[in-house]
């Protein structure tokens, strides 16, 4: 039997993957085009909103493509979790997708925070996008699971990110480092030394979930490096042909190592000797993932349509998607629904349950919910900042 753990956000100020951080479960949520635009005010970010004139003007419809298939694929991800026990076909595909949907997430997350620096204006969006966004929810889903699971010593802690939440603290903490990468002469690599370093490091804790915020930081490292000219290369029809075989190989190599391998490095969120392996482990599969998420995140880049579809519109409501989609399937959980309808393990109901996931986030990133939702997305709080010297 196979036992699995169980992560967008709006517009341009990139958001957004402890998951199970106070409980057993395990922990864990946009390519650009040829003409990819160069953000001044990190337009279309995975997570966090801009302005409404801005968005108009800058959005590439690439990137709303990309967001929205990411956080398809995180939902149904997720969705899989209570019912791929025992199916090792579920468990390969799972691997597969969480191997690069949170890298290739917070890859453009990087890649819209070049611009980042600590003027009163990205400030107080970071704030209000990320931050505000962070504190409501962690409080939400910390309440939703004291009472709909009635469990009453679920503690509010904003030192201890619950489920999906993670994401938004560790973007709060990249971003704000973003002056620091972008003066080094030799970021990546400082970065992975990191990851690694956090990898053999048992003694890091629970606090902000750091395992994950230094174990992942490669990915926005790499994307702030990043330029358009290497998003035109990613997306040419000789990369779209080689990622084909990847994918198949990929699959075949997951489906052979599925009951062998620890979900928790797909997570980030342990140290190896937490998951009981040799210190040494942590630092050769740190480097292991960043390679083949990476190839992955390569070739899911590499086939998202460039040209607006009739989802496009839905990238730039991915973080209502992202911050949603999670009450659904804990409420699922917490009912009992899995436990009680068995069959939804069954080929059939495996299907059912991905379709289901990926209806319901599709309309949670709809306008109408982001509209909805944005007092708590994106609050006005004009009133909890001072007025810019240089606008008075």
């Amino acid at each position: 039997m196979f036992q699995a753990p169980s992560v967008f956000q709006r517009a341009p100020l990139p958001p957004a993957t402890r998951e199970s951080t106070r409980e057993s479960e395990p922990r864990h949520e946009q390519t650009l085009t040829a003409t990819a635009p160069r953000p001044a005010t990190e337009p279309g970010a995975p997570g966090v909103a801009a302005p409404a004139s801005a968005a108009a003007r800058k959005r590439d419809p690439y990137f709303d493509n990309v967001k929205y298939l990411a956080i398809v694929l995180v939902a149904v991800a997720h969705a899989w979790e209570p019912v791929m026990d025992g199916s090792r076909a579920t468990r390969a595909l799972y691997m597969i997708v969480y191997t690069f949907h949170m890298p290739a997430f917070i890859l453009i997350s990087g890649y819209f925070s070049r611009s980042f620096d600590m003027t009163p204006s990205k400030v107080k969006r970071l704030i209000t996008g990320v931050a505000v966004p962070y504190v409501l929810f962690e409080t939400a889903y910390s309440l939703f699971k004291r009472y709909a699971d009635d469990s009453p010593d679920m503690a509010i802690s904003l030192l201890d990110p619950f489920f999906l939440t993670w994401f938004l603290i560790a973007l709060f903490i990249w971003r704000v480092t973003t002056p620091i990468w972008r003066t080094l002469r030799h970021p990546l690599p400082v970065a992975l030394a990191i990851a690694m370093l956090a990898s053999v490091s048992p003694d890091i804790g629970d606090d902000l979930d750091l395992q994950r915020v230094l174990q992942f930081l490669p990915f926005f490292v790499l994307g702030l490096l990043l330029k358009p000219e290497h998003f035109q290369l990613v997306r040419r029809r000789e990369v779209r042909l080689l990622s084909v075989p990847l994918f198949a190989g990929a699959l075949l190599f997951a489906y052979w190592i599925a009951p062998h391998m620890q979900l928790g490095w797909l997570y980030r969120a342990n140290s190896a000797q937490e998951m009981d392996a040799p210190w040494w482990s942590g630092a050769v599969m740190t480097l292991a993932m960043f390679g083949c998420a990476l190839a992955l995140t390569i070739g899911f880049l590499a086939w998202v349509p460039g040209r607006a579809r009739w989802f496009t519109v839905l990238g730039a409501g991915t973080i209502c998607g992202y911050l949603l989609h999670g009450f659904l399937i804990k409420g699922a959980e917490y009912a009992g629904l899995f436990d009680r309808y068995t069959w939804l393990s069954d080929p059939v109901g495996l299907v059912v349950v991905s379709l289901a996931a990926a209806v319901a986030v599709t309309l949670m990133c709809t306008p109408l919910v982001g509209r909805a939702l944005k007092w708590a997305t994106e609050p006005d709080m004009t009133w909890a900042f001072r007025k810019d010297p240089a606008k008075r």
